[in-house]
This record gives C-alpha cells, sequence and structure tokens, in this order.
C-alpha cells in the first residue's frame, strides 16, 4: 500500500509519519518538499503531486488552526481548510483512493453540554470553524472512500502547547487566572495518529465503514481543570512550582476577549468511533501524564 501524508511538520503530522510506516510505503510532505507540491494554496500543484504519486490511500493533516488570525486571513483559511481538501478528495475519488482527514469541534456552536454526535447540525461561531466545516464537506459530497475525525483541544510534546505554556507561568508567576466554562478533552497527538492507523488498515477491509467519526480522549475538563492538573504533577515531579494550586483563578471566557470566539461546549461523543472500530478510548490524564513526564525529564 502506497500513502501519501500531507502536512508531515505539524504536531500529528509527525505521529503519523510513526504510525502509518508499518502499513506501507510511505510518502510524507510537508509545505515545500522540491519536485512533489505540499503547498495547500497551490491547489492545481496538489492536484499533480497525487497524479504523481498515485497513493492507495491520501492523509491530510495540513491545515490552518490559528483561529483568531483567521478571522483576517479567511481567504487563507478556505483555501487550506476547504478548498485544498475539496482539491485531495476529487483526486480521490477519480482514482479510487481512500482519503484521511482531520477537523474539529469548532463545526459545532458550543452550545448545551451534551456531547456533539456526528448527526447533530453543525453552527460554527467563527471563521476557521466554517472552513473546516466547508471542507467536510467537499470531501462527504465528492464520493470518494474516506475517513473523516472530529477532534479536539489536541497537543503533543513537540512543539508547543497549553501545558507547556501553564508550566513556564508556575514557575514564573505566584497567582494564575484560566478559563473554566469551556470544557472538552485534551486530545493527544500520538493518539489520533495510532487510531488513524488501526481505523486505516480496518477499511482497507471494510468500505463500509467510510464515514465521519469523533475522536478525541475519554472524560472532559475545562482548561482551569487542565492546568490544575498540570501543575499539581509538575510539583509531584520535583519541579519548582511557585504558584500555590489556591492562586490558580478560575474565570469565565468574556475574561478573555478574542477575535473569533470560543465554543464553550466542546464535548464529542464518541460512541460510532468506538464501536465501529472496537475501541476503548483512555481517560485524557493518562496521555497528558505521558506528554508531561517525557517534556518534564528534557
Amino acid at each position: 500500500m502506497k500513502i501519501l501524508l500531507f502536512g508531515k511538520n505539524g504536531q500529528l503530522g509527525w505521529e503519523l509519519q510513526r504510525s502509518l510506516l508499518p502499513l506501507g510505503r510511505l510518502i510524507a510532505l510537508g509545505s515545500d518538499d522540491g519536485a512533489l507540491c505540499g503547498d495547500f494554496t497551490d491547489l492545481d500543484g496538489i492536484a499533480r503531486t497525487v497524479r504523481a504519486v498515485a497513493p492507495d490511500v491520501i492523509v491530510n493533516a495540513a491545515a490552518y488552526t490559528a483561529v483568531d488570525q483567521a478571522e483576517s486571513q479567511t481567504d487563507l483559511a478556505r483555501s487550506l481548510n476547504a478548498l485544498a481538501p475539496a482539491v485531495l478528495a476529487a483526486e480521490a475519488q477519480r482514482s479510487g483512493a481512500w482519503l484521511v482527514h482531520y477537523s474539529t469541534d469548532y463545526v459545532f456552536d458550543g452550545s448545551g453540554d451534551t456531547p456533539w454526535r456526528e448527526t447533530d447540525d453543525p453552527h460554527p461561531l467563527n471563521v476557521y470553524g466554517r472552513s473546516k466545516l466547508e471542507g467536510e464537506r467537499a470531501i462527504r459530497q465528492s464520493g470518494c472512500r474516506h475517513l473523516i475525525f472530529r477532534t479536539s483541544w489536541v497537543y503533543a510534546a513537540r512543539g508547543d502547547n497549553f501545558a507547556k505554556t501553564i508550566l513556564r507561568l508556575g514557575r514564573e508567576r505566584t497567582q494564575l487566572t484560566v478559563i473554566d466554562d469551556q470544557i472538552g478533552a485534551p486530545t493527544g497527538a500520538e493518539l489520533l495518529a495510532d487510531i488513524s492507523a488501526h481505523a486505516l488498515s480496518t477499511a482497507r477491509r471494510r468500505p463500509d465503514v467510510s464515514g465521519l467519526y469523533h475522536l478525541t480522549a475519554g472524560g472532559e475538563t475545562s482548561w482551569h481543570g487542565y492546568a490544575t492538573y498540570v501543575l499539581d504533577f509538575a510539583r509531584h515531579a520535583g519541579i519548582d512550582i511557585q504558584v500555590a494550586p489556591q492562586a490558580i483563578e478560575p474565570v469565565p471566557t468574556t475574561a478573555f476577549p478574542t477575535p473569533a470566539e470560543r465554543p464553550k461546549n466542546s464535548r464529542l461523543n464518541t460512541q460510532k468511533l468506538e464501536h465501529t472500530f472496537e475501541l476503548c478510548l483512555p481517560d485524557w490524564q493518562l496521555a497528558v501524564a505521558r506528554m508531561l513526564t517525557e517534556i518534564l525529564e528534557k
């Protein structure tokens, strides 16, 4: 099996290079990889790349993820999150390849407190969410065989993430304020990559699993709960944390105005994924602890 991966240098793309290698021959591209085009602003170039490689599977880990900047860079966000995935879908449909793609809880408006199902109507609050939803719809409407994974609060040991920021601030400050009315599940790029490989292996045998799935770690927390867990873990690991547990102040979203509105309910119901692929998703704390252990040992 030949696999063409776009977005190799991102957090998820980096982990996918590891998880996909046992499945076959992997061609992994960044935005600038010489003869083969991985630049999602060059739609014709992306189509030529797919035709030149002739993969059995296309995996798209490339995306525009700067949520606030997307409010002023609408065209760029749409090119990367909607138009380029539409090109990949058209090429997959033409050649019979599978397409694996990643989306977001931001396609929903964040109302209520019930985990969102794949069948719930999306209502994005911002440009980023609308561009990701347009990409989803283009893939589904193309008729290609696909696996679309909606996820939330993605992190990895590689690169910047919320936990690293909280650790730095916890060392420097004696008081922190962290949002407590946005609820979701921190989800590791390792988990996303491993489940993608598992699901893809299943899909090659069972074309009927083509479709949209919600994929996050188990459980839920707020950003405040996430920050508290990270700092408690660091204290127990012997790290000098200046801020005391009672000095981590919970505040509402309105305390930190941003150009793009964020959904408050980022819970995703993962029952369809777990049932279809016979999986048990671990609680979010387990992978966060592994990530913290890795970065604190450096």
